[in-house]
């Protein structure tokens, strides 16, 4: 059996509201002792992930950065944020993303720091923001949103808009790249729902801080946690693992 794991960041693996991932660190090791690929999957830009790729141990692997608009590797290319901006310029709608906001902003809105928030406006692919118009209004503009071709996903605190690309679709290319027959998935907002419908195992972290995720489409593969962050991220991966056999002492 061969293994690979894709997370969230926010509230998942990371404390929604302080970013600790401490709890989740013995389970982070545990993987790395079994060769088993962990790879982020999250709204944060290549700049970001690669901070926490140092921090977690997590560097061999690729990450999914920008909700799936692109992999953490390569070149950095931003052209796609900028026909974003330039789309939403034109529409002057109630929109305020990331590009419209000095760091001091992003980092009241997130409790990131000035610095790490700046590292959030370092993007290449996506434009997440706050939709300031009416609940009303709000359809319509998805709708001319997408005759342009830039679609929009929800996430625990952002509406974020790109060109495409999604969590599952990177997560089916990675899975194929490291030869994997299993795929776990664990998530804990709206946004992670495809890539979390598409694993074989599922884990949704308990998240008392966002509307959480309805329930998919085969709930028998799903294990929906008591504890919330990397609390349940822990308890989540420890039952996924149960489930398939492997013990404290396998690798």
């Amino acid at each position: 059996m061969r293994l690979i794991v894709f997370t969230d960041l926010d509230g998942t693996l990371l404390n929604h509201r302080t970013y600790d991932a401490r709890p989740a660190r013995p389970m982070l090791d545990r993987l790395a002792g079994l060769g088993v690929p962990v790879i982020l999957a999250s709204s944060k830009t290549a700049a970001e992930i690669a901070v926490w790729q140092r921090d977690l141990g997590l560097t061999r692997w690729p990450a999914i950065v920008e909700n799936g608009a692109a992999l953490a590797e390569g070149a950095f290319d931003d052209s796609a944020y900028r026909r974003i901006r330039a789309e939403l310029a034109r529409l002057a709608a109630p929109f305020r993303g990331f590009g419209d906001m000095k760091p001091a902003e992003v980092a009241a809105l997130t409790g990131l720091t000035p610095e790490t928030a700046a590292l959030a406006q370092t993007r290449a692919h996506s434009e997440p923001g706050l939709w300031q118009g009416t609940e009303a209004a709000l359809p319509a503009f998805l709708e001319t949103l997408k005759a342009r071709g830039i679609t929009a996903r929800r996430g625990g605190r952002f509406l974020t808009l790109s060109f495409g690309g999604t969590k599952a679709g990177r997560m089916a290319d990675l899975a194929a790249r490291f030869k994997a027959d299993t795929t776990i998935a664990l998530g804990d907002a709206p946004n992670d729902a495809e890539m979390l419908a598409a694993a074989d195992h599922a884990v949704i972290v308990r998240n008392d801080h966002g509307p959480g995720i309805a329930p998919l489409p085969d709930e028998t593969r799903v294990i929906r946690t008591g504890a919330s962050g990397p609390e349940g991220w822990r308890e989540g991966m420890a039952a996924v693992l149960d489930r398939l056999g492997i013990g404290e002492t396998d690798g």
